[in-house]
């Protein structure tokens, strides 16, 4: 997982893994989706808005068949850094547990939008962070520990986030 903003580093930063990533079904979605298939994704569509359950079925049968999966934990719409409840249930649903990153360029563009998302500089370098694996709920967990595990996704988010952030920083 990682935040919406980091979607164009994730994209390139992964491009070579085939992975399959949840795309909104909006007409910005689309553009998205036909971008990071040029860069060798499978773009999975639905969202917390759109379709939401039949996108996550989608990715836990990519999950079943070995392939990884990306996902962007306060997409589409946010709030900003704060992790929606979607990936928790795809870890639950197949037994996986949830990795999750940061990834900051030392010079970007910073766009106008919800998510402040980042469009590196040319030639800038990239922090990446990464932060521990979150468990996998079991498949009976209930409300609170679904919770408990979002809560906790959001915390190794931010986390990888301000490692990130001191790492240039401090030069």
């Amino acid at each position: 997982c990682f935040w919406h903003r980091c979607t164009l580093l994730a994209g390139w930063y992964f491009r070579k893994f085939r992975c399959s990533i949840l795309i909104s079904r909006s007409f910005d979605g689309e553009l998205i989706t036909r971008t990071l298939r040029l860069l060798g994704y499978d773009a999975v569509r639905g969202s917390s808005s759109r379709g939401g359950a039949a996108g996550l079925l989608a990715l836990q049968g990519v999950i079943e068949r070995g392939l990884p999966v990306v996902f962007t934990a306060d997409g589409p719409r946010g709030p900003v850094y704060q992790t929606k409840i979607g990936p928790v249930k795809l870890a639950q649903m197949t037994g996986q547990p949830i990795g999750s990153f940061y990834l900051l360029p030392e010079r970007a563009w910073v766009l106008n939008s919800w998510d402040e998302f980042l469009v590196p500089k040319p030639f800038s370098r990239v922090a990446v962070s990464w932060s521990r694996k979150i468990a996998a709920p079991s498949p009976d967990a209930d409300a609170a520990v679904l919770e408990r595990s979002r809560k906790e996704l959001n915390e190794a988010l931010e986390g990888a986030r301000l490692r990130a952030e001191e790492h240039f920083a401090k030069r």
